[in-house]
C-alpha cells in the first residue's frame, strides 16, 4: 500500500508513525539517531541485501522492534524534496522473515506547502493520504490518486478545504481532529479580544516610538469584559470553551446564535438564543466561532456591521469566509464599530498590502489558534492514528461522518 504525506508533521506524530512502522525522516544522521531513541534496533538479519529481495531498495536498512513485532525499515531517497518508504511487519521471528504488511509511503519533505503539481504526483496511486489546511483536495487530487484511495486523515477540525461530496461518492473514509485544538482555540480568541479591546498593539508601538509622553485621564483607552454583553456566533465545542473562558470576567450576558438552540450546552453560562440581528445590536463584543458552511459564507456582512454597536468590538477564529472583509474594512474606517481581531482571513496568508493591515483598530493573526506545542502534537497523533485505522479497516477514533 502507498501512503502519502502532504507536509512535515509534528515530532510526536513522526514518532508515532516510527514506532508502528510505518515511518522515519529525516537525514541518515537523524534517522540513526531517532532509530536508536525510539526502537532499540537489533542486528540486522543476515540475508538483507540479498538477490531477489527488493534487491533494488535498501541502501539504509534497519530491523526494529515495535511493540513485540520486528519491523525491517528500508528507505530510498528520491530526488527532489521528498522520501520513499518500505517497511513490512514481519510474523516470524528467526531466520525467516515473512512479511505480513508493506507500506510505501512518500512525504513532501518541508515545512512550506507542497506545489499543486508536486501534490498531483505524489498522490498518484495511494491508498491514503494525510493533509493538512492548507492543501486543497479536490476532485483533480481525487482523480490523480485514482481507485486505490481509501482514506483521507486531515491534520484539522475544519474540512472546508476537502470535497467532502466528492469524497462521499466515492465511499472514501475521512479523519479530522476535532476536541484536541478546541482549549487552544480558545485561550487564543479571549487573547486576541483582549488585546484588540485594550488596545495592546497601539500601547506597544507608542511606548517604543516615544508616544507614551505622560499619564493622561483618556489615553490609549479601551472597553472592558466587565459588566459587557457577549455575542457567540456558534456555541459548539470552541464556542462554549470561549464563553467558559469569559464568564470570570464578569460577563454580565452571553447571547449566542446558530441552526438550533443548545439549551443543555447554554445552561452553563445562561446564555440566551437570539436572531443574528438581534447578537449584533445588543452586543458589546462579539466573538465568531462556527463552521464555514454555504450558510455562514459572509454572514457577517454590511447589514450585520450596520446593526452592532459603535462601540463594539468583532473577534473572528473561525473561517476567514465567514466575513466579507471589504465590509469589515468599511466599518472600521467609517466608525460603524471599534475595532476588531482576526485569527483568520480570506486568502491565508493575507497579503501585506490588504488594506486591514493600515488600520491600528484591526489586530490580524497568522491562524495561530491551536498553535501550542501540546495542540499540535496532540493533532498529530490523532491523525495519523486515523489514518492507521482507515488503512487497516478498522474505527478511526475521529472519523468525519458523511
Amino acid at each position: 500500500m502507498k501512503v502519502f504525506v502532504t507536509r512535515t508533521i509534528p515530532p510526536e506524530g513522526q514518532a508515532l508513525l516510527a514506532q508502528t512502522g510505518i515511518f522515519f525522516h529525516g537525514a541518515i544522521d537523524h534517522q540513526l539517531h531517532l532509530l536508536l531513541l525510539l526502537s532499540s534496533p537489533s542486528a540486522l538479519p543476515p540475508w538483507i541485501g540479498s538477490p531477489g529481495y527488493i534487491s533494488d531498495w535498501p541502501t539504509l536498512s534497519f530491523l526494529i522492534g515495535v511493540e513485540n513485532r520486528e519491523v525491517l525499515v528500508f528507505w530510498k531517497p528520491v530526488a527532489g524534496r521528498r522520501h520513499d518508504f518500505l517497511l513490512c511487519l514481519a510474523s516470524d521471528i528467526g531466520d525467516k522473515y515473512q512479511s505480513v504488511t508493506s507500506f510505501k509511503l512518500e512525504q513532501w519533505d518541508s515545512d512550506e506547502p507542497i506545489s499543486r503539481e508536486d501534490l498531483l504526483k505524489g498522490v498518484a496511486g495511494a491508498h491514503g493520504i494525510l493533509c493538512l489546511l492548507s492543501d486543497k483536495i479536490d476532485k483533480e487530487v481525487l482523480d490523480a490518486a485514482g481507485s486505490n484511495l481509501k482514506v483521507i486523515s486531515t491534520l484539522s477540525v475544519g474540512v472546508d478545504h476537502l470535497a467532502v461530496d466528492e469524497i462521499k461518492k466515492r465511499g472514501i473514509r475521512l479523519g479530522y481532529t476535532p476536541d484536541v485544538l478546541t482549549d487552544a482555540t480558545a485561550e487564543l480568541a479571549v487573547a486576541l479580544l483582549l488585546t484588540t479591546s485594550r488596545r495592546l498593539p497601539e500601547g506597544i508601538q507608542e511606548a517604543k516610538n516615544g508616544g507614551w509622553i505622560s499619564w493622561k485621564p483618556l489615553w490609549m483607552c479601551g472597553y472592558q469584559l466587565l459588566n459587557s454583553t457577549v455575542g457567540i456566533i456558534g456555541l459548539g465545542r470552541i464556542g462554549q470553551a470561549i464563553a467558559r473562558r469569559l464568564k470570570p470576567f464578569g460577563v454580565q450576558k452571553f447571547l449566542y446564535t446558530g441552526r438550533r438552540p443548545r439549551a443543555k450546552e447554554a445552561a452553563e453560562f445562561q446564555a440566551v438564543f437570539v436572531p443574528l440581528e438581534q447578537l449584533a445590536a445588543q452586543s458589546d463584543f462579539v466573538v465568531v466561532s462556527c463552521a464555514l458552511t454555504p450558510e455562514t459564507q459572509e454572514l457577517c456582512n454590511k447589514n450585520f456591521f450596520q446593526k452592532m454597536k459603535k462601540t463594539a468590538v468583532f473577534v473572528n477564529v473561525s473561517r476567514g469566509d465567514v466575513v466579507n472583509q471589504e465590509d469589515l474594512y468599511q466599518a472600521l474606517t467609517n466608525g460603524q464599530i471599534t475595532a476588531a481581531g482576526l485569527d483568520v482571513t480570506s486568502p491565508e496568508p493575507l497579503p501585506t498590502n490588504h488594506p486591514l493591515f493600515s488600520l491600528k483598530n484591526c489586530v490580524i493573526l497568522p491562524h495561530m489558534g491551536s498553535a501550542t506545542y501540546g495542540t499540535r502534537n496532540t493533532m498529530s497523533v490523532l491523525a495519523v492514528n486515523n489514518l492507521l485505522a482507515g488503512l487497516k479497516g478498522e474505527p478511526m477514533p475521529s472519523e468525519f461522518k458523511l
